[in-house]
């Protein structure tokens, strides 16, 4: 009996594997074919996240343990707005390492006074959990403007 629970337990969790693994490429192809269809010049950084570096910024570069000022606009990859500080009229105040870890990864990317996009995976973002209105594994595209390292 307790072979056949085990065999079960690392059946269960080799197909789990399989599904996260099989969700980062579905996130990659949808990313690249974003890139594609926008003409975007993009680079992947890391672990899937993908950077676009309108500007990159002259000030101070953040750490993970760095306080910022942004603003953004997030979106889903067809354009549906989630959130943005732009309409709200006052950009977003925050430590790095209070927020998701594809703004985590690529925040730092920028300087102070850096503009562009970030192309965060769906583990990066939220994962397969549903966030208010954005569904399980949904690859999030910020507008970024890194105003200030504080």
């Amino acid at each position: 009996m307790k072979y056949w629970a085990f065999t079960l337990l690392a059946f269960t969790l080799f197909i789990g594997s399989c599904s996260q693994v099989d969700q980062k490429q579905v996130d990659k192809d949808l990313i690249e074919g974003y890139i594609s269809s926008n003409n975007l010049n993009a680079e992947e950084i890391e672990n899937g996240l993908f950077v676009v570096i309108d500007q990159k910024g002259s000030g101070t570069t953040p750490d993970i343990n760095s306080k910022v000022k942004v603003h953004y606009r997030g979106t889903l990859l067809d354009g549906t707005q989630f959130d943005s500080s732009y309409d709200r009229g006052e950009p977003a105040t925050f430590f790095l390492w209070q927020v998701i870890e594809g703004w985590q990864i690529g925040i730092p990317e920028f300087k102070a006074g850096g503009k562009g996009k970030i192309l965060v995976p769906s583990h990066l973002g939220y994962g397969e959990n549903p966030q208010g209105t954005i569904p399980g594994n949904s690859v999030l595209v910020f507008d970024i403007e890194l105003l200030e390292v504080l």
